[in-house]
C-alpha cells in the first residue's frame, strides 16, 4: 500500500510517500511543493493542483492523507491553507484516492505517542519509524510523513503482498 501524506500550505505544501508491505514501513519520497507569494491566488493554486496531480501520477498512491487546519492565529493563512487542502482533496478524489484528513493532535499521538509533541519529537519519530538517519528538512516534508505514518497506523495491515516502486510509478 503507497499513502501519500500532506501538509497543506499555498506557500509550501509539504509531501511524504510511504510504502508498506506487511509490517514494514518504506519512506519512498518526500518534499515541499512551492508556490510565490507574488503570484496572483488562482494560478498558485493552479499550480499546486498540477505538482500534486504529478506526484499523485508518479506514486500512485491508494491513499492521500492530508492534515486537517483546525486553527491559525493568521486568518488569511488559515483561509490559503484550506485552499490548498481543498484542491489536494479534489485532485486526490479525482485521480480515485481515498482520502482521510487527520487533526494535527492525531498526527502527533500517532506518530510520537501523544498530541503535545513538538515538531522535533515528531521528526524524530518520523525518522526512527522509517530508518533515516538525516533529518528531513524542510520541516513540512517531516510534517507530511508523519500524516503519511497517521494513516497508515489506522489501517490494519495487508495480508497479501504489496506493490513494489516500480510497479507504483510504472502502472
Amino acid at each position: 500500500m503507497f499513502v501519500l501524506g500532506i501538509d497543506p500550505g499555498l506557500t509550501r505544501c509539504g509531501y511524504g510517500v510511504v510504502s508498506r508491505t506487511g509490517r514494514r514501513l518504506r519512506a519512498e519520497a518526500a518534499g515541499v511543493v512551492r508556490t510565490s507569494p507574488e503570484t496572483d491566488l488562482a494560478y498558485r493554486l493552479a499550480e499546486l493542483q498540477e505538482e500534486v496531480g504529478a506526484l499523485i501520477r508518479e506514486y500512485r498512491p491508494d491513499h492521500v492523507a492530508i492534515e486537517r487546519v483546525l486553527f491559525q492565529v493568521n486568518v488569511r493563512t488559515a483561509m490559503q491553507t484550506g485552499q490548498a487542502s481543498g484542491v489536494v482533496m479534489a485532485e486526490a478524489a479525482a485521480a480515485g484516492c481515498v482520502v482521510a484528513l487527520y487533526s494535527p493532535n492525531e498526527v502527533k499521538s500517532a506518530v510520537a505517542g501523544w498530541g503535545g509533541a513538538d515538531k522535533d519529537q515528531v521528526e524524530q519519530m518520523v525518522r526512527s519509524q522509517l530508518g533515516i538517519t538525516t533529518p528531513l528538512r524542510p520541516v513540512d516534508a517531516a510534517d507530511a510523513v508523519a500524516v503519511a505514518l497517521c494513516h497508515l497506523a489506522m489501517l490494519p495491515p495487508e495480508s497479501g503482498p504489496g506493490r513494489s516502486v516500480r510497479e507504483a510509478v510504472v502502472r
